[in-house]
């Protein structure tokens, strides 16, 4: 995949010092995915092009560093080839000095508008033709494409394009734009999104993103169509959308989506990590960890030593990983953190040394006929000294405008408990595993229904 930058300012070779890349040299850097490269097919005082080519290495996503699904998909795909995340990815890496706007030697330079033209080939086009314009041209770029590859449906669509920008403007912020907008016009990206996304993006986004009248699309895409983190980066570019709700083209999971406004996960993580770190375990077993979130937050503490994470479903587990980067530059040390697939009706002697276990939001997904086969195996059998649980509290469901009365937050909960049947529970626990257990609420406290999350810890 290519993309380069040129201008005509003179002297053009000036390019150089607003990319802090020499045009007499030819700079190469390694990547997770494979290695890129940024030379200068032209040099002059009249016109000065610097180019960015990028080697995609596609072994190493068959090796798991991409998101094909399938067998033959891992083998058959565009991923090495056409413009996507990782074009944005290199792009950052090779110029993120230059994408601040930051020039020692030329800084007024770096701060004026200049003549200026990129290319991007071959470029996915989800959205078509139409797309590519209502995404550029608002920023004052003029778009002329061309047809890589015709879909050869008789409609004329294409799937990718040969991209070239040209107008008036400061390179940083060229530089910006192609780096959020790459990915939304591919419409994938091939890393983890997680919460710390939303900030790469806002400060990507800075100064053109707000006044976007493509705003919620490209939130939406960049984001990859995460309802919860859409919604929380669209609140955060105008505070006065809060509450509003999105096109239905972005999938909510519902309890996520019914939740998000009052910030319950957020508040929910918080009070779990200051629950555990309380018990003062170290060797802590998320089960049902699912993408990992509570993993993450738990990975920085210096106080955790080890950490499992337990869940049925592989592919939760590789999000997890994706999450956590396991087996990655930057990621934890190995044998700090262990994914394990597998179900808690059965005994697992994988996690059995931890000292706390952890259920958040688990035991309301369970069939009552399994509920006490898993009481057995985590108070019973494996008996950690600790046992943190957290399910919703179902008095607070009438404070949820959108949620029908009697029905549940989660189409998958197969029970939602009262505060008193929660803790009438806790107490046949206590009685038969010899466990006694504190209770607690979890985000904001109505004084007739309590709190929308009820937390119990338990201590043997």
């Amino acid at each position: 995949m290519f993309l380069s930058v040129a201008t005509t300012h003179r002297p053009a070779t000036d390019l150089g010092f607003l990319l802090h890349k020499h045009p007499d040299r030819l700079h190469e850097t390694e990547l997770a995915f494979g290695k890129a490269w940024l030379f200068y097919p032209e040099a002059t005082e009249e016109r000065c092009e610097a180019a960015l080519l990028l080697d995609v290495d596609p072994i190493g996503l068959v090796r798991g560093k991409g998101q094909a699904e399938g067998l033959l998909d891992q083998y058959v795909n565009d991923r090495p080839y056409a413009a996507s995340s990782f074009l944005s990815v290199a792009l950052n890496k090779m110029l993120r000095t230059a994408m601040t706007g930051i020039s020692k030697e030329r800084q007024e330079l770096a701060e004026s508008a200049l003549p200026l033209e990129a290319v991007v080939t071959p470029l996915p086009m989800h959205g078509g033709e139409a797309l590519v314009r209502d995404l550029f041209e608002p920023l004052g770029w003029t778009a002329d494409l061309a047809p890589v590859e015709n879909v050869g449906d008789g409609a004329g669509k294409w799937r990718y394009g040969h991209l070239k920008l040209t107008g008036t403007g400061r390179l940083s912020g060229l530089l910006n734009h192609l780096y959020v907008l790459i990915p939304v016009l591919d419409d994938a990206k091939h890393y983890w999104v997680g919460e710390a996304e939303i900030d790469k993006l806002l400060s990507k986004g800075e100064g053109w993103l707000e006044n976007h009248p493509a705003k919620d699309l490209i939130v939406r895409r960049y984001l990859r169509n995460r309802g919860a983190l859409a919604r929380i980066a669209l609140e955060r570019l105008a505070p006065e959308t809060a509450g509003q709700s999105l096109s239905p083209e972005v999938k909510d999971a519902p309890e996520e989506a019914l939740e998000v406004p009052i910030r319950l996960n957020d508040l929910r993580m918080d009070a779990v990590v200051e629950a555990i770190r309380a018990t003062g375990g170290a060797v802590i077993a998320d089960l049902g960890c699912g993408e990992g979130k509570l993993l993450y937050r738990l990975v920085r503490e210096r106080w955790v030593h080890k950490l499992f994470g337990l869940d049925p479903a592989m592919r939760e587990l590789e999000w997890a990983a994706k999450r956590l980067k396991l087996n990655e530059f930057g990621g934890p040390p190995e044998g700090r953190v262990t994914l394990l697939h597998g179900s808690l009706t059965y005994r697992d002697s994988r996690w059995a040394e931890a000292d706390v276990a952890v259920l958040v939001e688990v035991i309301e997904h369970l069939d009552d006929d399994r509920l006490p086969l898993i009481e057995r195996i985590v108070f019973g059998e494996t008996a950690p000294r600790s046992v943190i649980v957290t399910t919703p509290n179902a008095e607070y469901n009438a404070l949820f405008p959108k949620l029908a009365p009697g029905n549940f937050r989660h189409p998958d909960h197969r029970f939602e408990w009262s505060r008193t049947q929660f803790e009438a529970w806790a107490d046949k626990i206590g009685k038969i595993y010899g466990y006694a257990a504190a209770f607690s609420g979890i985000g904001a406290v109505d004084a007739v229904l309590g709190a929308p999350t009820q937390m119990a810890v338990f201590t043997r």
